[in-house]
């Protein structure tokens, strides 16, 4: 009977149901998304290693905390000097210390990449020791990581994100090992090639990067310690920490944090001037985002869903009153309160729930389409489509509910009287 209603009224269930599909829709289309990001951007926290330390001038966790930027900015700039000092210093408990120039921030240098007549997007430029391969866990697709000869006397060798390959060597099956490319206006020789990140990347732009020695680095940048010519701006420094085995992470931050603090000549009552953090710490601060994103979509949806909500409310109270008589009958044969409020119930329910399987649909469709497109990740978890049915169908219910009372309400004389 809900059906044939539905069918017998195609243009105004149409209607009815279409606040109910774009809601839907949103929230089905935007948690595959979030779903996808969510899960790629944990492969690649993952990738740093468990252990791995993380120093660096400020954070987004400083964000997090409500720090102010202007006070951030008083912060001295980590220099190549604080490395050495954590290497020489703390090397009975610290295994690995790795210094990093670039890959982060705005003023990070960019550039392309060329091998004959082809070229990349801008790339990522990366400086680090020989080191870097230790507190990563990224796979090498071919070749190997630069060694500390290399970065001693500033060869110029390079490494290679994904990208740079499928773009520049992949296309013509070329072993890219020994091969030279141009880096800007140098040119490099290949040695290593980094295999995809993750599982599905962010997009591709999780491999877009290109890793050369610190100390070539600091020669084709100009950079003498952290300054960039360009602006005055700073160059960002980071520096990434393996505890020996055996030495707990926290020891080991304790250690970092009082050669940091006496270098940085900070009294026992001041805060740190610097940031540390850790694969765990970084998790922590995703899914503080994460959770806060999804909220912020559930209450957006909500409001989609709310409106084709009043709009079933509409809708059935017209169709309460086009339907007196057919109520009068029914009662008059004997049906009960009970039965008509659950028939006019089950009507707004399959109305709404078709609109859910509708937006469970487009949401699906939505999500594809974007990363057929842009290459973007997506998870499609069997509990979103729950998910998307049992809101649907709650708010079939919630605002049915109300003409389905009105109706089972009715006086059968009455009704039966109604013209």
């Amino acid at each position: 009977m809900a059906f044939d209603t539905v069918r017998t009224n195609k243009l105004r269930s149409a209607l009815t149901v279409l606040g109910v599909v774009i809601g839907i829709t949103s929230i089905v289309g935007m948690t595959a998304m979030i779903r996808g990001f969510d899960q790629s951007l944990r492969g690649l926290i993952e990738q740093l290693g468990p252990d791995t330390i993380i120093v660096t001038r400020f954070s987004f966790a400083n964000f997090m905390n409500g720090a102010e930027m202007k006070d951030l900015m008083k912060r001295p700039n980590l220099t190549i000097s604080d490395g050495r000092a954590i290497e020489e210093q703390g090397s009975i408990v610290l295994r690995t210390v790795d210094i990093q120039l670039g890959g982060q921030g705005p003023t990070s240098p960019m550039s392309r990449v060329f091998y004959r007549n082809l070229r990349t997007k801008m790339l990522v430029v990366i400086g680090t020791t020989e080191k870097f391969q230790e507190g990563t866990n990224i796979p090498f697709l071919a070749g190997r990581f630069f060694n500390g000869t290399e970065v001693q006397y500033r060869k110029n060798v390079a490494v290679l994100g994904n990208t740079a390959y499928k773009l520049l060597f992949e296309p013509t099956g070329t072993d890219p090992i020994g091969k030279t490319v141009r880096v800007g206006a140098e040119r490099f020789e290949v040695v290593g090639v980094y295999d995809k990140r993750a599982a599905g990347g962010i997009g591709s732009g999780a491999d877009e990067f290109v890793v050369i020695p610190y100390t070539t680095y600091q020669r084709i940048y100009g950079l003498k310690a952290v300054r960039v010519m360009r602006s005055g701006t700073t160059m960002p420094i980071s520096i990434a920490i393996v505890p020996r085995e055996g030495v707990p992470v926290k020891e080991a931050m304790t250690e970092i944090e009082r050669i940091m603090r006496t270098r940085h000549g900070l009294k026992l009552d001041e805060p740190n001037d610097f940031e540390m953090l850790t694969q765990d710490q970084f998790l922590k601060l995703w899914e503080q985002i994460s959770r806060a994103t999804f909220f912020a979509l559930v209450v957006i949806s909500s409001i989609a869903l709310m409106v084709g909500g009043i709009g079933v409310m509409a809708i059935m109270s017209i169709t309460v009153t086009e339907r007196t008589r057919e109520i009068g009958v029914r009662k008059a044969l004997g049906a009960r309160r009970a039965e008509i409020l659950f028939q006019f119930l089950m009507e707004a329910a399959f109305l709404t729930s078709l609109g859910g399987l509708l937006g469970i649909l487009l949401g699906s469709g939505v999500g594809w389409a974007v990363h057929l497109l842009s290459g973007f990740p997506i998870s499609l978890p069997w509990w979103s489509f729950a998910m998307g049915l049992g809101f649907s169908a709650s708010v079939g219910i919630f605002f049915g509910m109300y003409p389905a009372f009105k109706a089972s309400r009715l006086d059968p004389i009455e009704a039966l009287r109604y013209e």
